[in-house]
């Protein structure tokens, strides 16, 4: 963060002084977990469910924390933010914020965000939301802008509330791009994080079934995804995904240059001759309006091809040419955890941990692309470990359903469903062909594993995949434990 005093800290959240007479200076960075303040520091004292920060503040400052951001008065060197709203409480799901105070830190922390970015005017924020490939996407922004200048981006899915202006934070008088990630669990989210750090290029990938339960279908869900486009200044570009038609129609809904990326032929950015190796990562050429360049990525999946394209269009727009932003990708890998992170053990088998999260696009995406890995080279035996795609709603039998169907047509080998949750996955697949042992309803991560353990062989290759409520990533770190993997 930029160097405030605690004066400025307190203007800049409508927040008051407590045990601190304002001239106080922070110099290092902004953290919400004690453990992790560094010297010169801002600690954020949030509620949770099991332990409350304000309990924390005294311990932050002697750890070297130059003060706190509070809800209510601490033994230690702080500013006292205001309450907020029932109604705004309310929009904010908190665990464990049974008065409100993390509420109020939050929105202290968001003012305190758009007055650091506000004062940084080198900087140029990118938003980036979509139903699926968010982080990846975000990843993939992040690596090619920073040869252009020094970047800054969240780690893993850091894309709500809380993540959003802790990052935004980590701006400094250096940075030169702000790459942030925005989720939603209702209308009106995606705006609000807009205005804790307002983007000048916003990209939309795709509208797909995540959250439906809440949104109520596909069209609430484009309609707050679109929030990001309609916040965009005059000056500023969306990156609009062509292939997608929900996302497509954004363009009328915003002031910005409009830049579509995709392999449709109205693509400003397109794909053309995409081709997948042996580990099903896509090579493909791409022709912009400056020129074309071939990408190799390094990242497992076709899917991310239509990830790369709009993070060359990030790129493009940050003076990049399209060699340079071509070498990027090509240079890029997997940085957030348990995206398609495919490591191979000693014995030949391939674990495809896809395990962060999941919803009906993602895991049609992931199991493509574990039949485009069997199927390249010699013929290997494939193995989609499947666990619940939550927050689906009434659409959610249909959709586990359709995805065992599914893992049938693509000729998925063995399809091991985990939890009952999931069991219309086992069914649907079941269903859809002849299938006999192909397709097994097991009822926890043990079961999963023993009968991986026992049935695995050498050359098979294995997708874990589901939402993060399931924990299926315990299905590959016990495969991973012996013997031990080594990253491809």
């Amino acid at each position: 963060m930029i160097p405030l005093t605690m004066a400025e800290v307190a203007e800049a959240t409508g927040g008051r002084l407590h045990n601190a007479d304002g001239s106080e200076t922070v110099t290092g960075s902004v953290e919400f977990d004690s453990r992790r303040v560094t010297p010169g520091g801002l600690f954020i004292a949030m509620p949770g469910e099991k332990v409350d920060g304000h309990d924390f503040a005294a311990q932050a400052v002697e750890q070297g924390a130059v003060g706190v951001l509070a809800a209510r008065e601490v033994d230690a060197p702080s500013v006292i933010v205001p309450p907020v709203t029932e109604a705004h409480r309310r929009s904010v799901a908190l665990t464990g914020d049974r008065d409100g105070s993390g509420a109020a830190v939050l929105a202290g922390l968001a003012r305190l965000a758009r007055h650091v970015v506000d004062r940084l005017d080198r900087l140029t924020v990118v938003g980036v939301t979509g139903s699926s490939g968010k982080t990846s996407t975000k990843d993939l922004i992040s690596q090619v802008l920073t040869p252009l200048g020094p970047t800054v981006a969240p780690p893993g899915s850091f894309n709500n509330e809380l993540g959003h202006p802790w990052t935004a934070l980590r701006a400094t008088a250096d940075t030169r791009f702000l790459v942030l990630e925005l989720s939603a669990r209702g209308p009106g989210h995606i705006a609000a994080l807009c205005d804790v750090a307002p983007p000048r290029i916003g990209v939309v990938l795709n509208v797909g079934s995540a959250h439906v339960g809440e949104f109520g279908s596909r069209e609430g869900i484009a309609q707050t995804k679109g929030e990001l486009v309609e916040k965009l200044p005059e000056d500023g570009v969306a990156v609009l995904n062509a292939d997608d038609p929900l996302v497509a129609a954004m363009a009328s809904r915003t002031r910005a240059r409009v830049v579509l990326v995709g392999e449709a032929m109205n693509a400003h950015i397109r794909a053309v001759d995409i081709r997948l190796d042996e580990q099903a990562r896509a090579s493909f050429t791409m022709v912009t309006p400056n020129g074309s360049a071939d990408v190799a990525l390094g990242l497992h999946g076709a899917h991310h091809v239509g990830n790369a394209l709009s993070a060359a269009a990030v790129a493009l727009e940050a003076g990049a040419t399209p060699e340079q932003a071509a070498r990027a990708l090509s240079d890029a890998r997997r940085v957030s955890a348990r995206r398609m992170e495919v490591i191979t053990r000693p014995d030949g088998v391939t674990i495809v941990n896809d395990s962060y999260n999941a919803n009906p696009e993602s895991v049609r995406a992931a199991l493509k692309t574990l039949a485009a890995m069997a199927r390249m080279g010699n013929r290997r035996r494939s193995w989609a470990v499947l666990g619940v795609m939550a927050e689906l709603g009434a659409e959610s039998v249909a959709a586990h359903d359709e995805i065992g169907r599914l893992a049938v047509r693509l000729d998925i080998n063995r399809l091991v469903v985990v939890g009952e949750q999931a069991a219309p996955m086992h069914r649907g697949a079941s269903l859809e062909g002849s299938w006999g042992e192909e397709s097994v309803l097991v009822p926890d991560v043990d079961a999963a594993v023993a009968l991986l353990r026992a049935e695995l062989a050498p050359g098979d290759v294995v997708l874990v995949k589901a939402s993060k409520s399931a924990a299926l990533w315990r299905v590959a770190d016990a495969l991973l434990e012996s013997p031990q993997g080594e990253t491809r």
